[in-house]
């Protein structure tokens, strides 16, 4: 099979519009003839389903929760970008696909991108009209601030609530669909496997979380809405359900599984606190509009109290190394520069696992009114998980993994000693330690040499209590555990072939003296897609060369 991406010809200003114009329209009543299959509901599956719906395509909307409200979508907090340029600071649809392509540091099709910063302001109109409570200026209009890898305010924002806001809009303009008859929705379901015509999608094989029957769905097209796989490290942002099940059933029937080894570490999580643990919290990159990160000059100072330590002795770690962005630089080189520092025997707080976030300047400057105005329910949060005040000392945080971006009779017959959990926590703690922030050719290895030994232990050795007959928790986690086994390999198997590094891929082996990411764009400017080829075979690379047009190659800055 070959890698194509379909992109229309044409300047890059018009191509999709100019796609939209030649593409053949149907009928509105011959609509009603074809059927969508959607598995999730979540912000993509949702409002894709609310629209089909609307268009007058027959839907079924699937997702393995008890109501489409229970997405981890409902978890994303800081905000949504569109190029508005409201606040009149020189943005434009063309510095939003400039500021994305460089943020991917250059690993992605231009014409996609251009695309996406294009729909970007009808995103937003889109839900304001769902209800969507967007925080406004003081005259009515929506207001906006800053967020990582730009210079200019298009984030549009509910507090520290969008995505909650965010989804429920569209949540009910899915179950004003639901109600008029043109979505069936199957919750409590989850999808086991696909089904292929003619290598296209046509179906799909469910089991009821609740009663343990299995079907299938059969229709014209189907739409795989669901979410991210950062779950495979264990401990992550995601939410326990996120699994990379309906990804990976799809990869096998087919589907190329484009770069897996870009994983985006999000730099503002506070810390893990015990090996209890089984899932990290988020505080929005919006924090970082007044938040200041430091870390101490000095380690023997790391243990003391920040009131402790004097502001000369403060390493303000990110206005140091970039002076132009700050504490706003990019998810991926934030992460970095505060593993470097804890690295280094700089880190706060238990384990020297943490840098400090503080807000001190910020309500010297504007009042704990304003801060508390702008970020209140993110302090509240943070002070009910680590009995701390943001108000009266720094946060302190640390990078976490964020978004990347069946056969149960056999499961329930093995009896073995160990628990799911156990062979997922394993798992996670060896592709955060050798496929994390920082990977080299030798870690990688030596995963892709014990991988496969834990995956044999897994499948003689777990224990699944219970039945299928019935809602089984356990059974769920044994099934998309035995996918991220499989997956893991594929994860470091990829990020061991890529002889480089960039933007949510470091290989330490690859960088410049200063520690900044060393790309390889004579051997590796491609979008690169893995092709299932067997359990017993090693996967296909397929390969898709990067042309930038609007866009010249350049190591990527934030100095």
């Amino acid at each position: 099979m070959s890698l194509n991406s379909n992109i229309p010809s044409g300047p890059m200003a018009t191509k999709w519009s100019k796609h939209k114009q030649d593409s053949k329209l149907i009928n509105p009543k011959n609509k009603r003839k074809f059927t969508v299959l959607v598995v999730g509901s979540g912000l993509a599956g949702s409002s894709a389903a609310a629209t089909l719906s609307e268009l007058g395509y027959k839907v079924k909307c699937f997702c393995f929760q008890d109501s489409a409200r229970r997405a981890h979508s409902i978890a994303a907090q800081g905000g949504i970008n569109a190029a508005k340029n409201y606040q009149n600071d020189g943005d434009s649809v063309h510095r939003l696909f400039y500021d994305t392509v460089k943020g991917g540091d250059f690993r992605a099709r231009e014409a996609n991108v251009h695309r996406l910063a294009e729909v970007s302001v009808n995103i937003i109109d889109q839900c304001v009209a769902q209800g969507v409570p967007f925080a406004r200026e003081y005259g009515g209009m929506l207001a906006n601030r800053s967020f990582g890898g730009a210079q200019v305010s298009r984030t549009f924002y509910a507090r520290g609530q969008t995505g909650q806001q965010l989804l429920l809009g569209a949540y009910s303009a899915l179950n004003k669909e639901i109600a008029s008859g043109g979505v069936k929705m199957y919750p409590r379901t989850e999808m086991l496997d696909l089904v292929t015509v003619d290598g296209h999608a046509k179906g799909i094989v469910t089991r009821d979380l609740v009663t343990g029957k299995i079907e299938s769905h059969a229709g014209d097209a189907v739409l795989l809405c669901t979410g991210g796989y950062g779950n495979v490290f264990y401990l992550s942002t995601n939410a326990m359900g996120c699994n990379v099940t309906a990804t990976w059933r799809a990869h096998r029937k087919g589907a190329f599984f484009a770069n897996p080894c870009y994983t985006q570490i999000h730099p503002t999580c506070i810390p893990v606190s015990g090996e209890y643990q089984s899932k990290l919290t988020l505080m929005s990159e919006s924090l970082r509009n007044d938040g200041r990160v430091w870390v101490p000059k000095k380690k023997e100072d790391s243990g003391k109290t920040p009131d402790q330590i004097p502001e000369a002795d403060r390493d303000y770690v990110l206005e140091r190394k970039y002076p132009s962005f700050g504490n706003l630089a990019p998810r991926d080189i934030s992460s970095r520069a505060a593993k470097e520092a804890c690295d280094e025997g700089r880190g706060v707080g238990p384990g020297g696992r943490g840098v400090y976030l503080d807000f001190a300047e910020a309500i010297g400057q504007f009042g704990a009114k304003t801060i508390a105005e702008r970020y209140g329910n993110l302090f509240d949060m943070y002070e009910r998980i680590t009995g701390e005040s943001a108000f009266k000392r720094p946060m302190r945080i640390y990078p976490a993994v964020h978004y990347t971006m069946g056969q149960t009779k056999r499961f329930l017959s093995i009896k073995g000693k160990r628990s799911v959990d156990s062979f997922h926590r394993e798992l996670g703690l060896l592709i955060w330690d050798k496929c994390g922030m920082a990977r080299t050719k030798e870690g990688l290895t030596e995963a892709l040499n014990r991988i496969p030994a834990l995956r044999e232990e897994f499948w003689q050795n777990v224990n699944v209590p219970g039945s299928s007959d019935f809602t089984n928790p356990e059974l769920e986690k044994a099934g998309r555990v035995a996918d991220f086994m499989e997956f893991a390999e594929l994860l470091c198997l990829d990020a061991r072939h890529r002889e480089e590094s960039c933007g949510g891929h470091f290989r330490s082996e690859h960088q410049y003296p200063d520690g900044e990411a060393k790309r390889d764009d004579e051997n590796f400017s491609y979008a690169a897609a893995w092709e299932y080829t067997g359990n017993l075979s090693q996967p296909t690379l397929n390969k898709e060369p990067l042309t930038f047009d609007e866009v010249h190659l350049a190591v990527r800055s934030y100095k």
